[in-house]
């Protein structure tokens, strides 16, 4: 993901579904060399705050980042696990970035204690496979032939990067909850969120009802076919998950609709805020310039329309009302 805030359903079904230990430690566990696996404490595994600020002040947030037991001692380790839809070249340089925050916050907190391994894990939810290394050492114009003897002086880790494109349904691993989580993420990629491995009854009557509900949101947001969809919902045997579903759908689209109501309220508020605003100036200056006009149009919040009206009010000058724009 890139550094801005990014809300798009995906990326909030993942994070909603891998932030729960349970359901982050069903998936990890299946996907770290079979040794660390074993060594990790999963039932200490605990979501950590993933946001740090560079020296620029500008934000970066890691998608989860989570803390567990090594070792059977006191050892720690952080996993950092990525959620990707796009193929990035340079996400192994973004992820040391995020290693480095992730040490200096460890060592302003825990200045006496050694800093801790970080295991990076990267889900790509593209369609197909990507093409590049996932070593950060490939990132780098080593001359040929120094290689080696430049290779001391090179940071270099590699991240474990999963593949949705390259794992067939039936071979997710995890909780009931986060193998459905995975599939509908994989489908999506492909148009495929009304198929047979999305709405496995079996599955379905394993998830947590919080979890079925974010599932559904998902598929009604991704617009799928309506009638495809009824289908899907009537195909479910088991009598009270299907009159769950069937309530679920409706209560969502309702919520949708008055959503849409709303907004178009608003909307209608700030049209005509707007056409104040012009009214005015039009009958004080006479002539309104066009970039003024778009710049007008051009802003959707209601108190700076209000505010903007007063301004076209008093104004002495076009001018002057310009700089309140």
């Amino acid at each position: 993901m890139p550094d801005e805030t990014i809300h798009q359903p995906h990326d909030k079904l993942f994070k909603q579904s891998f932030g729960d230990p349970e359901n982050a430690a069903g998936f990890l566990r299946h996907h770290l060399p079979a040794s660390v696996a074993e060594a990790i404490i999963w039932e200490r595994l605990v979501l950590q705050p993933g946001s740090f600020v560079d020296s620029h002040f500008r934000q970066h947030e890691s998608d989860l980042l989570f803390s567990a037991s090594i070792g059977g001692g006191d050892g720690l380790v952080y996993l950092l696990f990525e959620h990707q839809v796009n193929e990035d070249p340079l996400i192994a340089l973004r992820l040391l970035r995020y290693m480095v925050r992730i040490w200096e916050s460890h060592h302003k907190d825990r200045p006496e204690k050694p800093l801790p391994v970080i295991v990076p894990v990267v889900l790509a939810q593209n369609e197909t496979e990507w093409r590049i290394s996932d070593r950060f050492s490939s990132l780098l114009d080593l001359p040929i032939g120094l290689e080696t003897d430049l290779a001391p002086f090179v940071p270099d880790f590699r991240f474990q990067l999963v593949q949705l494109a390259g794992i067939p349904y039936d071979a997710l691993r995890g909780t009931p909850a986060g193998i459905l989580v995975l599939r509908v993420m994989k489908a999506e990629r492909s148009g495929q969120l009304l198929s047979d491995p999305v709405w496995e009854e079996s599955l379905l009557q394993q998830i947590p009802g919080p979890v079925f509900e974010m599932l559904l949101r998902y598929l009604l947001d991704a617009d799928v076919d309506s009638e495809g969809f009824h289908r899907r919902l009537n195909e479910i045997s088991q009598t009270e998950l299907k009159d769950s579903a069937m309530t679920l759908a409706q209560q969502i689209r309702q919520e949708g609709r008055k959503e849409g109501e709303l907004e178009g309220k608003l909307e209608g508020r700030l049209e005509g805020l707007r056409e104040a605003v012009l009214d005015s100036l039009a009958i004080r200056f006479a002539c309104v310039p066009d970039g003024m006009t778009e710049a007008v149009r051009k802003i959707d919040s209601e108190s700076r329309l209000r505010a903007l009206h007063q301004a076209s009010l008093r104004a002495e000058s076009l001018d002057a009302f310009a700089d309140n724009l």
